[in-house]
């Protein structure tokens, strides 16, 4: 901790006018698809309305590259403007919420000018340990990634997918608790639901209207950052966000439902 905030940068440099526009533009965008021909139910918008404008690190299931945190957005900048589990009124994107970050791959963010642009959103990349262009392999993890995430958390609001992937149940991946134990974030769970079965795995392509979509803001989780184990702080997450193995059977659609 202990950056000093920039008033008109982002953590990385990024304008906030720039950040501003693009939100924006994205935003009215994309609109439709979380209020218009399919429906984003939003729960728990309680959880986050008093929350610290830094240090607070949202950890979810992820089912699609971009549709997911493009619905964030929309809720945390409808939240900032006083609306509570509603994306209604779309009033919000001339004033969005600027300050949040969302970790993403580098490999993903770098495929094409749209991608990029996605990036100036928000994004914190970094290089998969353990896959890259569909193989697996076996990499170190790049401090200075670790670094460019608390500095985004110094700065705001982080969204991290501690799973690393869109497969439904995987595995957490610890990085995501030594984070937290060295940054002592607030941390929220959030559970999302129907982004798999409305988009293509990238979010961009629309496979069904009609899909009620979901998102749920749970309380802040309980840590305890000296004393918790990694494996403790990992699993108590993946059971936050509705992704361990006592969930398989709750939740078999979600299983078997899986990107092509």
């Amino acid at each position: 901790m202990g950056r000093k905030k920039n008033i008109f940068l982002d953590a990385f440099g990024t304008p906030h006018i720039l950040k501003r526009f693009i939100i924006f533009v994205l935003g009215s965008i994309s609109y439709s698809r979380y209020n218009g021909f399919n429906k984003l139910k939003i729960k728990g918008t309680e959880n986050i309305s008093s929350l610290p404008d830094r240090n607070v690190l949202f950890v979810s299931n992820h089912q699609t590259y971009f549709a997911d945190v493009s619905a964030m957005y929309h809720v945390f900048s409808s939240v900032k403007n006083g609306f509570q589990n509603s994306i209604h009124n779309p009033i919000y994107l001339l004033n969005p919420k600027i300050d949040m970050y969302y970790v993403a791959a580098k490999e993903t963010m770098q495929k094409g000018l749209l991608t990029r642009l996605f990036a100036l959103a928000g994004a914190v990349t970094v290089k998969r340990t353990w896959r890259e262009a569909g193989k697996t392999i076996n990499r170190k993890v790049d401090l200075k990634e670790i670094d460019n995430i608390e500095k985004a958390l110094d700065q705001g609001w982080v969204i991290t997918f501690p799973q690393g992937t869109t497969t439904a149940f995987a595995p957490g991946r610890k990085g995501t608790a030594h984070i937290i134990k060295n940054q002592k974030p607030i941390v929220i769970p959030v559970v999302i639901d129907g982004f798999r079965r409305a988009y293509d795995k990238k979010g961009l392509l629309i496979k069904k209207r009609g899909v009620e979509q979901s998102m749920t803001f749970k309380p802040p989780m309980n840590i305890d950052y000296e004393n918790d184990s990694t494996k403790k702080i990992i699993d108590d997450i993946m059971d936050a966000i509705e992704q361990s193995e006592k969930f398989i059977k709750v939740k078999p659609l979600e299983s078997k439902v899986k990107n092509k």
